[in-house]
């Protein structure tokens, strides 16, 4: 019979789950990718607080470098269960690692653009 699970609520399921975050985030800065999109994050700002980026430009940034941590960590995971269940080499697991490698390569495109519109838009109109 198993042991019965108690469930967290209030603040102990918050601090937990801030627990799990923290744990997350220490996995994921050990990746090389990771450490370089926080590299171009921090560069990014940099630039657009240079040109005068207005404080919307500078929060849609922080937004869409967000969702670039979050979708890379999700391929991480991806990653990381692939290798687990299937270590031999699978098509399927390298289609899970692909797709996963794609959707951070949009994000990063969507962040590259929206950082070249706006940093041009600001040195032409000054």
């Amino acid at each position: 019979m198993k042991p019965a699970v108690t469930k967290l609520t209030g603040f102990s399921h918050f601090f937990a789950a801030a627990g799990y975050s923290l744990g997350g985030f220490r996995r994921l800065i050990k990746e090389a990718a990771f450490r370089q999109e926080l590299l171009f994050f921090a560069v990014s700002i940099i630039l657009l607080l240079a040109v005068g980026a207005t404080l919307s430009e500078l929060m849609i940034a922080v937004v869409l470098f967000l969702a670039l941590f979050a979708i890379e960590a999700l391929n991480t995971a991806i990653e990381e269960v692939i290798d687990r269940i299937s270590p031999e080499i699978s098509m399927v697991g390298k289609h899970a690692k692909d797709l996963g490698s794609f959707a951070v390569l949009c994000m990063l495109a969507a962040c590259g653009l929206f950082l070249m519109f706006t940093i041009g838009k600001h040195l032409l109109l000054g």
